[in-house]
């Protein structure tokens, strides 16, 4: 397998991420996806998958017609699983469920947009699994909307400046949403608060004039992975940061693979006060296929894993004690789970790694072995990121709201 350097897709419709085989919910416990059928395996059906008992197994919840490739679907926490259909135009939510030998279906409502918008597309599967959101991207405005997990059917939740994609949940509770919004020709992450109706504040921003797209985050380390043109200008790369923290984005020059397209799916969870030791899952798609990469920030090097055969590409989970868990569907198996163990970060301090764990802080003006780093991470070019590094705006006292991760000084900010 050749080396080659990773770069975020450039699909501007979801953050770079390209579609995973499957969606898997927040908590692991289900999945869906749209299973092909007929003889021919030209037709469509939404298919739960169970992942929580001791041997996972699939449920078929076929309509009363095939379904179009496009169609997205979802699953919820009770195991009910979300469609979304387009229709005449119109965007179609319904709720599907095994019963007995055939499949119920729970109309939900429907969504028109105006000619000049995108039509809703499904974020991710929010945390405690009983609600659901899409958003729907305007010329000048995206409207969130609350498509499952409300009393009248789809809601409106918040109407959002400028042109927005991704989503990426920041808590455990379903109420902090990050998302990519698009302003004045650049895209910066920013924060939607659901508590507060959807209240907007900035979240990531490295330089003025860069484009800095949030890709995922784990909500009990606070480890985010981004990616950003800042240290390459007109160019993506993938660079890593911890909510709240004063140190810098990284920007590890082993997550340089040229010719191919990297996309993050999965942190381990768990890692409450180690943001460094989270294995990262990524996907590689490169000329001779697609594989997995896993990655730690306390490491130098990304481990390149063949795919399993039948991997439902770029789905997966990480368990809390470093198991990654990967959905694959073969003719002789079609619901499976495939097992891998993450290759153990080390016991020791980690080469250029500080004491609060950011590998490959530059630190002081002695870190020889960083230069290169430095001088990627400067949003001028000029190789030294304090100079023009704008200072890290803290949240309101009393706010659950992220700290904007931004471009900070370059000195050994240790915190006990």
């Amino acid at each position: 397998m050749t080396a080659c350097a990773i770069e975020p897709s450039a699909d501007p419709g979801n953050s770079g991420a390209p579609r995973a085989g499957c969606s898997i919910t927040a908590a692991g416990t289900y999945a869906a996806r749209l299973a092909r059928s007929g003889q021919d395996g030209d037709s469509w059906y939404p298919e739960r998958w169970t992942l929580d008992g001791p041997e996972p197994y699939a449920v078929p919840l076929p309509g009363n017609q095939p379904e179009e490739a496009g169609t997205e679907v979802q699953p919820m926490g009770d195991g009910r699983v979300l469609v979304h259909r387009v229709a005449a135009g119109r965007h179609v939510f319904a709720l599907l469920y095994p019963t007995g030998p055939g499949t119920g279906e729970l109309p939900l409502g429907a969504v028109e947009c105006p000619a000049d918008t995108t039509g809703p597309r499904l974020l991710p599967p929010a945390p405690g699994g009983e609600r659901a959101y899409a958003l729907a991207a305007g010329p000048r405005s995206t409207v969130l909307w609350e498509v499952a997990g409300g009393a009248f059917g789809p809601e409106r939740v918040a109407e959002i400046p400028g042109r927005c994609s991704g989503g990426v949940w920041l808590d455990r509770t379903g109420r902090m949403l990050a998302v990519d919004q698009e302003t004045g020709g650049r895209t910066k992450a920013v924060v939607v608060d659901l508590e507060r109706g959807g209240e907007v504040s900035p979240l990531l921003q490295i330089a003025a004039d860069s484009d800095d797209r949030l890709l995922l985050a784990d909500p009990d380390s606070g480890l985010v992975l981004i990616g950003s043109d800042a240290p390459s200008p007109g160019r993506q790369r993938l660079g890593w940061g911890v909510l709240g923290s004063t140190l810098p984005v990284r920007f590890p020059e082993c997550l340089r693979m040229p010719d191919c397209v990297v996309t993050p799916f999965a942190i381990q969870p768990g890692q409450v006060l180690t943001p460094e030791r989270c294995a990262v899952a990524l996907r590689v798609d490169g000329a001779f296929g697609s594989w997995v990469g896993v990655w730690r920030p306390a490491d130098r090097r990304v481990r390149h894993l063949p795919a399993p055969e039948g991997w439902l590409t770029g789905a997966g989970l990480w368990t809390p004690d470093g198991e990654l868990r990967l959905p694959c569907s073969t003719p002789q198996s079609p619901c499976g789970v495939a097992r891998l163990a993450a290759p153990d970060a080390g016991g020791g301090r980690t080469e250029g790694a500080n004491d609060a764990g950011d590998e490959g802080d530059p630190g002081g003006p002695g870190d020889a072995a960083d230069t290169a780093d430095t001088a990627d991470t400067a949003p001028d070019g000029s190789g030294d990121p304090a100079a023009t590094a704008p200072s890290t705006r803290a949240s309101a006292p009393g706010r659950p709201c992220p700290v904007p991760l931004q471009q900070a000084p370059l000195a050994r900010l240790v915190t006990k």
